[in-house]
């Protein structure tokens, strides 16, 4: 007997599951990267961040619910290679002057993940016909693009001051004190 077809609703749910694993494991990981940011600015970021993942979380249930199957997760090996990653940097970097650039650039990886998945699923749902999910994701597509944005404004300062060089900034930065 010959397997059926995999359809766009099929990848559409295999790939919802794994961007809820990704998003709950993204929370964990903001929560460590607030601890550990030593620039006020970095801290808020993460911790404002936070809360709008746990508020994320809550939206894919609902999307899960619109398509009538439970909220469930599969694992999700990109979230897990750069959640792995940002462990080994924040040891390699941890004490260092560079610590704070690192954890943004690891934060920004993992924000550039979410963006590719949430436009992904957000037009699928749009194809599919789930217009009230569409919404959702876009609603979240939003807040990861923002705080993408916000990272890389952070990430100017934060370059510039953890640099150890007393060379300009590039333009648009502020030169060591």
């Amino acid at each position: 007997m010959a397997a059926k077809p995999k359809t766009l609703q099929d990848a559409f749910y295999e790939t919802l599951k794994d961007v809820y694993y990704a998003e709950r494991q993204s929370l964990r990981a903001l929560k460590k990267s607030a601890k550990a940011a030593e620039h006020e600015e970095l801290r808020q970021a993460f911790e404002t961040h936070a809360e709008e993942s746990a508020n994320q979380v809550e939206r894919l249930q609902q999307v899960f619910e619109i398509l009538g199957k439970p909220a469930r997760g599969k694992t999700c090996e990109a979230m897990q290679g750069l959640t792995s990653e940002m462990e080994e940097d924040l040891e390699d970097f941890g004490d260092s002057p560079a610590a704070d650039a690192v954890l943004v650039g690891c934060a920004q990886a993992v924000e550039h993940y979410e963006i590719a998945r949430y436009g992904t699923l957000k037009t699928w749902a749009t194809q599919l016909g789930y217009g009230d999910a569409a919404k959702l994701l876009d609603e979240t597509l939003q807040e990861e693009k923002k705080t993408d944005e916000l990272l890389s404004q952070i990430a100017e300062r934060i370059n510039v001051e953890g640099s150890g060089s007393e060379a300009e900034p590039a333009k648009g930065g502020r030169k060591p004190a």
